[in-house]
C-alpha cells in the first residue's frame, strides 16, 4: 500500500508539472471563484466563461455547468468548496465515459501502431517515448520510418532508434510509404518484435491526397494481416479547438483509436482534453510534454483532474 500511494503521489507530482501553466493561468481561477462566493447566476455565468476561454468547448461547458447545477439542486448544496468539489466529480465522469486506453501492447502476436498528426506536433519525440516505455515494459519493438517526404525525418528516426537500441526499417527519401511499411510489417513478423511503431509524414487534414495516403498505408497494414492495429494521432494541445477539428478529420481517414496529447507544459490551456472526451470519444492514451523519453505520462481521468486544480 505504501507503495502504491508512493507512486501515485509521484505521478501527481509529474502531472502537476505538466499541467502547471494551465493550472496558473485559467483552471486556477476556477478554484478561487467558489471561495466565499454566493451560489448565484453570477457564479454561472463567470464558470462559464473561464471554461469556454480554457478549451473545454461550448458543448462540454453547458454539459458540465448543467450537471453540476443539478447537483447542487438534488443534494440542496450550499457551499462553494462543496459545488468545487461536485464540479471536479463531474469532470471526472465524463472523462471517464471517454473509453481512455494505456496503450499497453498485445500480450501474444505483434501490436501494430501507426502515428499520425500534423505538422510540428512532437510525432517524431512522441514515437521514441512510446518506444521507450514499451521496452520498459519488456516488449522488444521496431520502428518503420514511414515518412519519406523528409530526410530529416529519417534520419531523425535513426537517432533516435540507435540511442534506445532498437531495429528500425527505412527506405532512401523519397520512396514509397507504404512500401516501407509492408517491409516493416514482414521484419517485424521474421524477427519475432511485439510491437511495430510506424511513423507517417505531418499531414494537414485539409491536404485531401495526404490524407489518401494515410488510408494506403492502413490498408497496407490490414493486408499484411495486421487488421488490429491501432492509429494513433498526436495532438498539439496548445492548438486548441483548431486540434479537435484535427482530430475529427484524422479519425474519418483512418479511424483514430487513441490520442497522445503533446506541449500542455507550453501554453495549453488543458480544457481541450475535456472537449475531445465530451464530443470525440477517443481514448486519450498519454499526456507529452518535454524532450525527455520519460516525459510521457499515462492519462487517468481523475489523476488529471486532481493536477489540473491542485
Amino acid at each position: 500500500m505504501l507503495l502504491k500511494n508512493w507512486v501515485r503521489r509521484t505521478k501527481l507530482f509529474n502531472l502537476g508539472k505538466i499541467l502547471r501553466k494551465s493550472r496558473e493561468s485559467l483552471f486556477g481561477k476556477v478554484k478561487s471563484l467558489f471561495k466565499g462566493h454566493k451560489i448565484d447566476d453570477e457564479l454561472w455565468d463567470e464558470l462559464e466563461q473561464i471554461l469556454v476561454s480554457s478549451d473545454v468547448g461550448i458543448t462540454a461547458t453547458v454539459e458540465l455547468i448543467d450537471r453540476v447545477k443539478d447537483r447542487v439542486k438534488s443534494d440542496n448544496i450550499r457551499e462553494g468548496d462543496q459545488v468545487f468539489a461536485v464540479m471536479k466529480e463531474e469532470i471526472v465522469s465524463i472523462l471517464s465515459g471517454c473509453v481512455v486506453s494505456n496503450g499497453v501492447a498485445k500480450k501474444e502476436g505483434l501490436s501494430v501502431v501507426l502515428m499520425v498528426g500534423a505538422n510540428g506536433v512532437g510525432k517524431t519525440t512522441t514515437i521514441a517515448k512510446m518506444a521507450h516505455l514499451y521496452k520498459k515494459q519488456g516488449k522488444k519493438v521496431i520502428l518503420a520510418a514511414g515518412d519519406t517526404f523528409r530526410a530529416a525525418a529519417i534520419d531523425q528516426l535513426k537517432i533516435w532508434a540507435e540511442r534506445l537500441k532498437i531495429d528500425i526499417v527505412s527506405h532512401q527519401p523519397g520512396a514509397d510509404p507504404g512500401a516501407v511499411v509492408f517491409d516493416a510489417v514482414q521484419a517485424a513478423i521474421s524477427r519475432g518484435h511485439d510491437v511495430l511503431i510506424v511513423d507517417t509524414a505531418g499531414r494537414l487534414h485539409t491536404k485531401s491526397n495526404l490524407m489518401e495516403e494515410l488510408k494506403k498505408i492502413n490498408r497496407i497494414i490490414a493486408k499484411a494481416g495486421q487488421d488490429e492495429h491501432q492509429s494513433v494521432l498526436v495532438l498539439d494541445a496548445t492548438t486548441g479547438q483548431n486540434g479537435l477539428i484535427q482530430a475529427k478529420h484524422f479519425t474519418e481517414a483512418v479511424g483514430v483509436s487513441g490520442i497522445v496529447l503533446t506541449k500542455l507544459d507550453g501554453t495549453a490551456k488543458g480544457g481541450i482534453v475535456l472537449a475531445i472526451c465530451r464530443e470525440l470519444k477517443i481514448p486519450i492514451m498519454y499526456l507529452g510534454s518535454g524532450q525527455e523519453l520519460d516525459d510521457l505520462a499515462p492519462f487517468e481521468a481523475k489523476d488529471f483532474v486532481d493536477a489540473l486544480f491542485a
